[in-house]
């Protein structure tokens, strides 16, 4: 079997674990020089950045997270000494495994509660709720932690890890395979076995039910099949969505995931048309058929696909852009790939795509290894060496 490129923060590449080395809010020279009207700040540089989140609560603070356990703040342009959470005791990291992402509850604001993704010590992931702290809004309370979502993952790689709160305010979680090649698990593969978490859209209520440590929303489509299939899957048939996001203008879901040997691929579904689809794998990579004599009920097709003849290895989904003081790139989907390294754009639909080009006058970024928004709609984008920036008008 050919080896796979490693995706995320491929090796991860080189953690280089350096802090707040550059000044905040400073243009790159390779990236500044404006060209229709985009352009990319940088706010710093940090280790192995994972993810990066708005405050929900206070625009001007925003949130990095380092892949091997702990979480930046970046506030008022300064990055923070002190993380806000450091969790590193408990992840396990390198690869693709480690603090993968975060994401605020729609009541924050007053619960103060939020979520992380992360691989335990026992290499399973585990979503985990936490509070901020009740005397420093910049940081997390360590003694908060519940564990709400376990999931025994076989093998080190394809972890997925995006958690985003949908515009239903409730929590969706991405995950990946299992790993291996091939999803070479048993038949039918965890992202076609509904009796698997793995390969999947989950879709709950994270807070605690009764006795139980969250609650399955009425609307699962799997919610009332019985026979062991997880009522907390929303949409299946996915090889490692380890970046996807919702429209915060429409609510359409829009899933970058990572191929095997040949595409890499985006999905895009209508607010709510995301639910109970099978998405394919591992019967079909891209529109092409991956797996032989195997079925997939009702596969829905990329609208998007990249060959990895043409330099794509490790798809990195983005977001459609809201940003008002953006306008160049205003209903355009950002996104990238961790190989080909420049930042691209297109107009989805669920009838396809529609002019898919780089961002004009922007250098190659490098290895990006995640997007992020804020609650203003501004976008931002890290690469696996380290530097976070937002983009910005020119």
């Amino acid at each position: 079997m050919r080896r796979l490129p490693l995706l995320l923060i491929p090796a991860v590449l080189a953690v280089a674990a350096c802090g707040a080395g550059s000044s905040a809010g400073e243009p790159t020279g390779r990236t500044a020089a404006a060209a229709a009207g985009v352009r990319l700040v940088k706010l710093g540089t940090f280790a192995a950045p994972a993810y990066v989140a708005g405050d929900p609560t206070d625009a001007r603070r925003v949130f990095v997270v380092e892949q091997a356990g702990r979480i930046r703040t970046i506030d008022g342009g300064a990055v923070r000494a002190t993380p806000f959470l450091d969790i590193r005791s408990a992840v396990t990291s390198g690869g693709e495994q480690g603090l993968l992402s975060m994401a605020f509850a729609p009541d924050y604001a007053t619960s103060g509660r939020f979520y992380v993704y992360s691989t335990d010590r026992d290499q399973r992931e585990r979503v985990v709720e936490y509070r901020r702290s009740a005397h420093d809004p910049a940081r997390a309370d360590p003694a908060s932690a519940r564990t709400v979502l376990v999931m025994d993952d076989p093998e080190p790689n394809h972890n997925g890890g995006q958690l985003q709160f949908g515009p239903d305010g409730l929590l969706y979680i991405g995950t990946g395979d299992g790993g291996g090649g091939g999803d070479r698990h048993p038949y039918p593969g965890n992202a076609q076995n509904l009796r698997s978490l793995l390969g999947k859209i989950l879709r709950i209520d994270p807070r605690r039910s009764g006795s139980r440590a969250y609650a399955i929303p009425r609307g699962n489509p799997f919610r009332t099949r019985g026979g062991g299939v997880r009522p907390e899957i929303y949409a299946y048939g996915l090889r490692n969505p380890w970046r996807w996001s919702f429209d915060r203008r429409t609510g359409a879901m829009v899933i970058g995931d990572v191929g095997q040997d040949r595409y890499e691929e985006v999905g895009y579904r209508n607010r709510g048309a995301a639910r109970g689809r099978n998405f394919g794998w591992r019967v079909w990579e891209g529109r092409s058929r991956y797996t032989s004599g195997q079925k997939a009920a009702h596969p829905v097709f990329p609208q998007l696909a990249h060959s990895h003849a043409r330099g794509w290895c490790a798809i990195i989904g983005g977001y459609v852009v809201r940003d008002p003081a953006l306008p160049a790139l205003a209903g355009r989907y950002v996104y990238g790939d961790t190989c080909e390294g420049h930042l691209w754009q297109v107009r989805l639909s669920q009838k396809g795509a529609r002019g898919d080009r780089t961002v004009p006058g922007l250098d190659r970024v490098g290895p990006v290894s995640t997007f992020g928004e804020d609650r203003r709609g501004r976008v931002y984008v890290a690469t696996t060496d380290g530097p976070v920036y937002r983009l910005a008008a020119g």
